[in-house]
């Protein structure tokens, strides 16, 4: 691979990890439990998004040619996308949203955190930007944790499952793929060695609060960055993608 190809796989990555969150978060607009966590929730798709948007645009101005933002979300099929499984899993009920969200929220803050001393000037300025949203997203999150793991017999116990059920999708965040180590070793990436003690603590911290506990397993589901991913993939993508496929280069 050369650098120009780490580079725009690596940002590829990194893109459809927010998007395709942002897709699950998004289902929910409408469906909240309460208005003012409907419109919450929303918004943060809509951040989650918006920076996928920053990222496809790179990448598509690292490709040159033919490739846009819209060509790199909507044209590429499932196996092309690069996502870790856990962005993908379904919201099944408001639990399993917010468990999915604070695993996720803890990781993309720290990553965030190193790529905005990234040595690529555009990458490091999408990730300052960046950080300031996935501040109000962790805390966001986790106060939810610590609401419903402290709250009541039912919310906690909706709370664990979805913690027991989702955890073995965690570990993924931390197994580099060979873009990822090539673009730390270009300067270009995040050191997820150094992230993965920061993300416990911060698990640890907030689950021990919330009165939950961390499962004992240390299995973890892997794939998704080399893009074998689980069904649900594809129904995301069949939705996300139709108006593009239908109508190809449709614009509004």
């Amino acid at each position: 691979m050369t650098e120009r190809d780490v580079l725009s796989d690596y940002i590829l990555h990194l893109a459809d990890n927010s998007m395709i969150l942002g897709q699950r978060c998004a289902e929910w607009c409408g469906h909240g439990p309460v208005l003012e966590q409907d419109i919450a929730l929303t918004n943060i798709a809509l951040d989650l998004i918006g920076e996928a948007r920053s990222l496809y645009h790179y990448a598509a101005d690292i490709k040159g040619g033919s490739a846009t933002e819209d060509s790199e979300a909507f044209l590429r099929d499932v196996l092309q996308y690069r996502n870790c499984l856990l962005t993908e899993q379904p919201n099944t009920d408001w639990a399993y949203t917010i468990v999915r969200q604070f695993f996720y929220d803890t990781f993309h803050y720290h990553l965030h955190k190193q790529l905005s001393e990234s040595s690529d000037a555009r990458l490091k300025e999408i990730a300052l930007k960046t950080i300031k949203e996935s501040t109000y997203h962790l805390k966001w999150s986790s106060e939810w944790m610590i609401r419903l793991g402290d709250g009541t017999e039912v919310s906690k116990n909706k709370m664990q499952t979805a913690i027991n059920d989702l955890w073995e999708y965690t570990g993924e965040f931390f197994i580099p793929s060979e873009t990822e180590t090539k673009a730390l070793e270009m300067g270009i990436g995040a050191d997820l060695s150094k992230i993965a003690p920061l993300w416990r603590s911060k698990v640890e911290e907030v689950m021990e609060e919330a009165t939950l506990t961390i499962p004992a397993s240390n299995y973890h589901q892997k794939g998704g960055k080399k893009g074998l991913h689980s069904e649900h993939l594809g129904y995301i993508l069949a939705e996300m993608q139709y108006l593009q496929r239908a109508y190809p280069g449709a614009e509004w």
